[in-house]
C-alpha cells in the first residue's frame, strides 16, 4: 500500500481520481506537502441553504478534507486514522465564491492529533475556521480502511 502522502500527490496532480465526496460536493485538491493540504471549490447556488447563503454542511466538508488529508499526509504504510471530533465556526456569510481551504496539523502525537482549517473567500477573507481532533490507526483497527 502507497503511503497516503504519494497517493494524495497524485490525486493533486489529477493522476488518481479524488475520493467521492470531492466529486459530489466540486472540491479539489490543490497543493499538498506533509501536514499541510489545500482544497478549493467554486460554491454557487447548488450549494445554497433555504436562506441562499452556503449551507454550513458544504463548508464543514470542505474544511473537513483539507484537515483529514492533511493528517492523512503524515501517516506510515499500514496507518489510517478517524477524526473523534470536529468544530466550525462560521465567520462570513458566503454566497456564490471562489473558496481555498487550507488544512494543516497543530499537533501530532503518537494516537492523537490536533489539525485546524482556514477557509478563506477570493477576496482572502476568512469565512470560517474549523479544527479537528483525529486517532491514528494501526494494526487490526486500521485494516480495510
Amino acid at each position: 500500500m502507497a503511503r497516503m502522502l504519494e497517493r494524495i500527490e497524485r490525486i493533486c496532480r489529477g493522476e488518481e481520481l479524488p475520493p467521492p465526496i470531492a466529486r459530489l460536493v466540486g472540491f479539489t485538491v490543490t497543493r499538498v506537502e506533509p501536514g499541510r493540504v489545500t482544497v478549493e471549490m467554486e460554491a454557487d447556488e447548488r450549494h445554497a441553504n433555504p436562506m441562499g447563503t452556503l449551507h454550513g454542511g458544504i463548508l464543514c466538508d470542505l474544511a473537513d478534507a483539507a484537515m483529514g488529508l492533511a493528517y492523512a499526509s503524515t501517516l506510515a504504510d499500514g496507518e489510517s486514522f478517524t477524526t473523534l471530533e470536529l468544530k466550525i465556526n462560521f465567520l462570513r456569510p458566503v454566497r456564490a465564491a471562489h473558496l481555498k481551504a487550507v488544512g494543516t496539523i497543530v499537533r501530532q502525537g503518537r494516537t492523537i492529533g490536533l489539525t485546524q482549517c482556514d477557509v478563506f473567500d477570493q477576496a482572502a477573507e476568512l469565512v470560517a475556521r474549523a479544527t479537528s481532533t483525529c486517532m491514528t490507526l494501526r494494526g487490526e483497527q486500521a485494516a480495510g480502511r
